[in-house]
């Protein structure tokens, strides 16, 4: 796998890189993983409804394709993205889900 540090970047950009590094990679392709953190911004996804931002506070919002209804993202939250390909890793979205949701010592080492 291969890291990427992004430092703060814009949110819109990152995710059509996102989304052309998915539509051009070959079974060869390495699985990346972006790590990275974004100015504020809310992301309305698939189930979001505009109405379920309750008031304008000016910060963008990027109507995006995932589901979920609205995110944010801000200066000091990192954002770890996981580009992988899941059937070369023979797992799903619910398996890969549980497996990043459950700390093992083999995912996440202990820290002194």
């Amino acid at each position: 796998m291969i890291l990427k540090q992004l430092g703060r970047v814009e949110y819109e950009p990152t995710w059509r890189a996102m989304q052309a590094f998915t539509a051009q990679r070959t079974a060869d392709t390495p699985d990346e993983l972006w790590r990275c953190e974004h100015p504020p911004v809310f992301t309305l996804g698939l189930a979001g409804k505009p109405e379920h931002l309750l008031k304008d506070i000016g910060v963008p919002v990027v109507k995006i394709d995932r589901g979920g209804q609205i995110t944010y993202h801000g200066p000091g939250q990192i954002v770890c993205y996981l580009l992988l390909d899941l059937r070369r890793r023979n797992l799903g979205v619910k398996a890969l889900v549980q497996r990043i949701s459950k700390p093992s010592s083999t995912c996440w080492p202990a820290t002194a």
